[in-house]
Order: C-alpha cells, then structure tokens, then sequence
C-alpha cells in the first residue's frame, strides 16, 4: 500500500459531494484526506461534457438518486429552490480560506442540509458567516487565483466531474470518480495493484471505435 494522500475534488453544487462526505469515514487508517474546492463548470468546459442537472431528461433522475444515495447512508438531502447555482462565490470563500474537512461540511450542510443556495448577496453573506469565513474573499485577487489553480490542477489530472478523489502514486494519480466509486476506492486502497491485473488490466488498450462529432 503506497496511497495515502487523497484530494477530495469537490464543487458546492453537487448532492453526490455531500454524500461521498459522510462516507470518508470508511477510508482506511493512515489515509490523509484534503479537501480541494474546484469550479464544475469550468471542468466540465475543458472536457466538452454537460452536467447530469443541465439535461432535461436527466435532471430528475439526478436528483432523486442523489436523495436515495444519501438515504442509504445517512444523509438527508434537501434541494435549494434552485439548482444548478452559481457556487462561484462561495467556493472562493473556502478556497481562499483553505477550508479544512469540518469547514466544508458545514458548507454543504448550508446547501443539501439547510437548502439554501449560496449565490444572492444576502445568502453568500449568511453562507460565510455560518463558516466563519471572511466574505471579501469572494472577490479576493488570491482566492479568486487559489480556485484557478485548484480546478486546472485537478484537470491536468484527469478529473472530469465531482466528487472526485484524486490519489497519489508514484506515477501520478488514480482518479476515482462519483460516490458510487467509493467502493472500487477502497478496493484499491487495500491492494493498488488492482487495476495492473485482469479484468482491469487490458482495459487500457481498449481503442474507440467511432466517435460522435
């Protein structure tokens, strides 16, 4: 086992990062957990994909599994009135602040416990005092430069959505991504040779056989 550094790759506008909170507690003993505010929007740019709430058709079935996801593991979810939200603000607070894991849980408790959407001034202003975060961070020259550099690192390692966890290795990193990877997360965890044998290990040779234009 050399994995023990993960980036919990998150962004305040997903249910399914709320969930996967509540889950760091089965991580194994030893594990490290840094929690990395990153811009979905941006991430989701960079790969030309759409987010699950931005599909019509999908955007119902996201959210009811989300809320039974969290139900499965303790966790009740309440939507805000609107969503998607613009989180750019808030996630500057916590990226400005380097907000530690109990910081970011209160973050999404404000947004999927309480139900609150964090993009009006009067709701930012109620979303950093409940964290305890200085508000002038939200237009803040290095908080601003502190999200950039999160989500262009997580893209130069492969994340494509959140929640994502981002695991070093000796190489670089393995990416796991989604609540519902936790558990080939842990897999891993316990042997990271997991993916150098079959049934994995041809799958990186896989070519693509047509591509939608």
């Amino acid at each position: 086992m050399t994995a023990r550094n993960i980036d919990f790759c998150y962004d305040l506008i997903s249910p399914f990062a709320h969930v996967a909170l509540a889950r760091l507690g089965e991580l194994p003993a030893g594990v490290t957990v840094r929690p990395v505010p990153v811009l979905l929007g941006a991430i989701l740019n960079h790969w030309g994909q759409r987010g699950p709430a931005e599909i019509s058709a999908k955007r119902l079935h996201t959210y009811r599994q989300s809320v039974f996801l969290g139900k499965q593991h303790g966790v009740d979810i309440r939507f805000p009135p609107r969503h998607p939200f613009n989180p750019l603000n808030a996630l500057r607070l916590l990226a400005g602040s380097d907000a530690d894991l109990d910081t970011v849980r209160r973050g999404f408790g404000f947004v999927f416990g309480q139900g609150r959407a964090p993009d009006t001034e009067d709701e930012l202003a109620a979303f950093a005092a409940e964290l305890g975060l200085p508000l002038a961070l939200a237009t803040d020259d290095a908080a601003k430069a502190a999200l950039r550099a999160n989500t262009e690192q997580a893209i130069a390692r492969g994340v494509f959505g959140v929640p994502s966890f981002a695991c070093a290795t000796a190489t670089g990193h393995e990416v796991f991504w989604g609540v519902d990877a936790f558990d080939m997360l842990l897999a891993w965890l316990d042997d990271d040779t997991l993916f150098a044998r079959e049934p994995y290990r041809h799958l990186e040779n896989v070519t693509i056989g047509i591509k939608r234009k």
